[in-house]
C-alpha cells in the first residue's frame, strides 16, 4: 500500500485558513506576506536573519500544548509553515480600535523615531509579554538580541517592554484567551499525511513521521534537509542557491523530544536552542552564557542543535563545547542507525562521515559526576548575535593535584571543529599549575594552522586561542571566581 499524500500545505495566517499548492523551495515568508498577500508592515532589512525588521509569530503544537515564538520572516520557508499559526502585526489592533498594549506602550514611551524597525520590535516584544508579562531588563535585552534600531538607543524600547503591562491585561489578549480555540484549528490540520508539492520547477517534501523522513531521504539522498532554516535560508537570499528537492523536518515531534536521566542528556536533531535552553542551564550551567549568544531569539527559535552539527561549519557555536564534554551523535539511515563521537564526526571542510541517505537523529550528552572543571568561551566582533572568530572549549578533571585527563577544542582554527591533542598531551600527568597550561598554550602552535579571513587574521587567532588556555587556568585556579571582560566562569 502508498503512503498516503496531500499535495497543499495549511496554515493559519492571523486568523484566516490558508492553503497553498503551489508553493516553491525558495518562497520564503517574507515575500509570501509582502508580495502575495500584501501585508506589508513585516520589513525586509538584511535578509538574513540578523536584524529583526521582519519578525513575525509562528504558533505550533507540540505535546498538545501551543507555543508562540518569534521568528525571522526573511528566511523561514514557506513550505515549512504546515500546521502552524503565523501572527504578524497587521492582527495587533482591530481596525479603526484602540491599539494593543505593546503599539500602545512603544507609542507612550516614544521608542519609535524612523519606524522601519518598530513592528519587528513589537512583534519581539509581543512574544516575550506573552510568556513573560513582567520580564526583567536583562530578560528584555534578550528578548531583543535580534532587533536592531539604528535610531533610538533602545532605551525606549526597553521602557516600553516594562510599561506594556501597566497598559493592557495579557489574559485578555486574543492568542491567550483564545489559545484552545487555536489549538483546536491547528489540531484539525495536522491529518499525519506525506506533503509533496510540486510547482516553479522544484519539490517540497514534509514527511509524514521521523520513519517516513528515513525512507524519504534514503530514496532521495541528495535532497536539501531543512529544520530551522537559519542557514539554508541565507543560501536562498543571499547566495541564490537552488535547494531542490527540499525534505523539512521542523514540524517531526520525534526529532523534537528531549530526554535527560542519569545517563546524561539526549537531544533530538530538531530540538531548538530555545527549547534544550532549560535542560542544558539545569545539568551544564557553564553553557549558559554561550547558549545565549548563539545569534538573537528568533535564531534560537529557529535553528536546532542538530542542524548545528549537521551543516559541519568550522564555526558553528555548539559542536566545541559538545566536543569537549563527551557528546555522541546517533546516525540513521533506513532502519539503521550508529553511534559515533562527535569529534570523529567531522572529517575535513565541509565533508561529515554521513553516508547518502544518512543523517543525524539525535545528539547525547553523557553524564557529568562534577569533578571536572569545564568552560567555554567564544571569541567575536561584538557581544551579541556574532558569529566566532574562534571558540574555545576546555574539560579538564584533577585529582589529588595532577591533571587526569583533559579536553580541548576549538572551532574557528581548522577547516572542522577540532580537539588539541598536543595541548592535551602537555597537560595529562601534569601537576596542575601555571606551568602545565603555559606548555599546553604553546602546543596549539602543532595543533592547528588557522586561516585569516575578515573576522580575524592567522595570527589573531592562535594567539587569542593560547591566551585562552591561560585564562581557563587563571579562572579555575582562583579562590574567588575572576571576572575577565564581560565573562564570569565557575568551576563545578
Amino acid at each position: 500500500m502508498g503512503i498516503d499524500i496531500r499535495k497543499t500545505i495549511r496554515f493559519l495566517l492571523n486568523y484566516q485558513t490558508v492553503e497553498l499548492d503551489a508553493v516553491r523551495p525558495s518562497d520564503t515568508l517574507l515575500d509570501f506576506l509582502r508580495l502575495d498577500r500584501r501585508l506589508s508592515g513585516t520589513k525586509e532589512g538584511c535578509a538574513e536573519g540578523d536584524c529583526g525588521a521582519c519578525t513575525v509569530l509562528v504558533g505550533r503544537l507540540f505535546d498538545g500544548r501551543l507555543t508562540y515564538e518569534s521568528v525571522n520572516a526573511c528566511i523561514r520557508f514557506v513550505a515549512s509553515l504546515d500546521g502552524c499559526h503565523v501572527v504578524t502585526v497587521e492582527s495587533l489592533a482591530t481596525p479603526g480600535g484602540p491599539l494593543h498594549p505593546v503599539q500602545q506602550a512603544m507609542v507612550e514611551t516614544h521608542a519609535s523615531q524612523c519606524g522601519f524597525c518598530t513592528p519587528g520590535f513589537v512583534m519581539s516584544l509581543y512574544g516575550l509579554w506573552m510568556e513573560n508579562p513582567k520580564p526583567s531588563v536583562a530578560e528584555i535585552e534578550k528578548a531583543l538580541q535580534g532587533n536592531l534600531c539604528r535610531c533610538t538607543g533602545y532605551a525606549a524600547i526597553i521602557r516600553a517592554a516594562e510599561a506594556i503591562s501597566s497598559i493592557g491585561d495579557r489574559d485578555l489578549d486574543p492568542l491567550v484567551a483564545e489559545r484552545a480555540s487555536i489549538a483546536k484549528r491547528l489540531a484539525a490540520l495536522k491529518d499525519g499525511r506525506r506533503v509533496v508539492i510540486e510547482a516553479g520547477g522544484g519539490r517540497v517534501i514534509l514527511p509524514a513521521s521521523l520513519d517516513d523522513f528515513a525512507d524519504v531521504y534514503a530514496a532521495e539522498p541528495k535532497a536539501t534537509i531543512v529544520a530551522g532554516s537559519t542557514d539554508v535560508g541565507l543560501w536562498v537570499t543571499k547566495f541564490m542557491r537552488d535547494i531542490s528537492p527540499v525534505i523539512h523536518i521542523g514540524h517531526l515531534d520525534e526529532l523534537r523530544r528531549i530526554k535527560s536521566d542519569a545517563n546524561g542528556i539526549t537531544l533530538g536533531a530538531g530540538v531548538s536552542y530555545t527549547s534544550a535552553y532549560p535542560v542544558i542551564a539545569r545539568h551544564v550551567p557553564q553553557l549558559t552564557e554561550l547558549w545565549n549568544r548563539i545569534g538573537g531569539a528568533q535564531v534560537r527559535n529557529m535553528g536546532t542543535v542538530g542542524g548545528n552539527i549537521a551543516n559541519g561549519s568550522p564555526i558553528g557555536d555548539t559542536p566545541p563545547a559538545l566536543i569537549a564534554l563527551g557528546a555522541t551523535v546517533t546516525l540513521r539511515k533506513g532502519d539503521s542507525r550508529r553511534a559515533l563521537p562527535l569529534e570523529a564526526f567531522f572529517i575535513d571542510y565541509s565533508k561529515q562521515d554521513r553516508a547518502p541517505g544518512e543523517f543525524v537523529e539525535s545528539v547525547h550528552l553523557p553524564a557529568r559526576d562534577g569533578a571536572d572543571r569545564f568552560a567555554v568561551y567564544k571569541i567575536t566582533k561584538r557581544l551579541d548575535e556574532d558569529i566566532s572568530a574562534a571558540c574555545g572549549a576546555f574539560r579538564v578533571r584533577v585529582r589529588d593535584g595532577r591533571i587526569t585527563d583533559a579536553a580541548i577544542a576549538f572551532g574557528g582554527m581548522a577547516g572542522t571543529p577540532k580537539r588539541a591533542a598536543y595541548a592535551e598531551a602537555a597537560l595529562v600527568g601534569e601537576v596542575w599549575g601555571a606551568d602545565a597550561f603555559e606548555a599546553a598554550a604553546i602546543a596549539l602552535a602543532r595543533d592547528y594552522t588557522p586561516l585569516t579571513d575578515w573576522r580575524a587574521s592567522a595570527g589573531y587567532r592562535m594567539l587569542v586561542a593560547q591566551n585562552l588556555v591561560r585564562r581557563f587556568y587563571l579562572e579555575q585556579d582562583s579562590a574567588e571566581p575572576v571576572r575577565l571582560g564581560r565573562t564570569l566562569k565557575v568551576a563545578v
